[in-house]
């Protein structure tokens, strides 16, 4: 998962928040984004509709189109994170599962929760609703 400090402890490279691309036309990540809110965090995390104008701005040298396939996380250090490490990290981001997701990241564990990710993908693709994406503004949000 993230690193939250450098090795040598002078905090350089802590990642203090993330800005999280969602797809606002599935009633899916609409979901998670309000779980998630209702959690603790440890590292804050702040929602931008995937593929909208304001996540255009702040981005711009980002795949848009990808972000609206894959959950998309961007921490202020600049990393980047999609798919699995992007839904991992949102988890570890929060107080009461930090350890779940380090857990979830392991080796033995990885796979099981790839195909639980890949699962969720494939629900949020058949229930996106209609006239969200490459056209999507503001009002996604």
């Amino acid at each position: 998962m993230p690193e939250t400090t450098d090795p040598a402890g002078h905090g350089a490279g802590r990642i203090g928040s993330f800005t999280v691309l969602f797809d606002a036309g599935c009633p899916v990540c609409r979901t998670a984004r309000h779980w998630l809110t209702g959690r603790d965090q440890l590292v804050p995390l702040e929602f931008v509709a995937a593929g909208s104008a304001e996540a255009r701005r702040r981005f711009p040298g980002l795949d848009h189109a990808a972000t609206l396939r894959d959950l998309t996380l961007i921490a202020d250090t600049g990393a980047v994170y999609a798919g699995d490490a992007a839904w991992l990290a949102c988890l570890w981001a929060l107080a009461d599962y930090r350890g779940m997701a380090d857990r979830l990241a392991a080796p033995a564990l990885l796979p099981l929760a790839r195909g639980f990710i890949a699962a969720t993908s494939a629900v949020r693709q058949a229930t996106r609703e209609p006239g969200y994406g490459e056209a999507c503004d503001d009002s996604c949000r």
